[in-house]
């Protein structure tokens, strides 16, 4: 926590990659400096902790994509959507869209 007299941190978003890397440079991986870690103890923590968070992201992410079925397939609006169409954009088959549609309306409705 800053000191009252300290003005407050500011956080930055990195900035989008506009661009390809050059063909020549050496294609490390480096995926959150696990591959620096050596202790195996820590290695294991370190790499749960992330599995943890990266599914508990898509998770969250999968609840907004039916979500958006949801709007997208509500006859209400004007530009409503057939359940074939949003499989297309989304890359789903229309069985699998039309039961993400019906969960977005369940999600919708716990939020209501």
């Amino acid at each position: 926590m800053p000191a009252p007299d300290e003005p407050p941190r500011r956080y930055h978003r990195p900035a989008p990659l506009f661009f390809e890397p050059p063909a020549g440079q050496a294609d490390e991986e480096h995926f959150f400096a696990l591959e620096t870690i050596t202790d195996p103890h820590e290695l294991l923590g370190r790499a749960t902790e992330l599995a943890v968070a990266f599914q508990a992201a898509a998770d969250r992410s999968v609840e907004f994509q039916a979500i958006a079925a949801a709007q997208l397939a509500d006859p209400r609006r004007f530009d409503s959507l057939p359940a074939a169409a949003i499989a297309d954009r989304a890359g789903w088959t229309e069985d699998y869209a039309l039961k993400m549609i019906e969960y977005g309306r369940e999600l919708q409705r716990r939020r209501s």
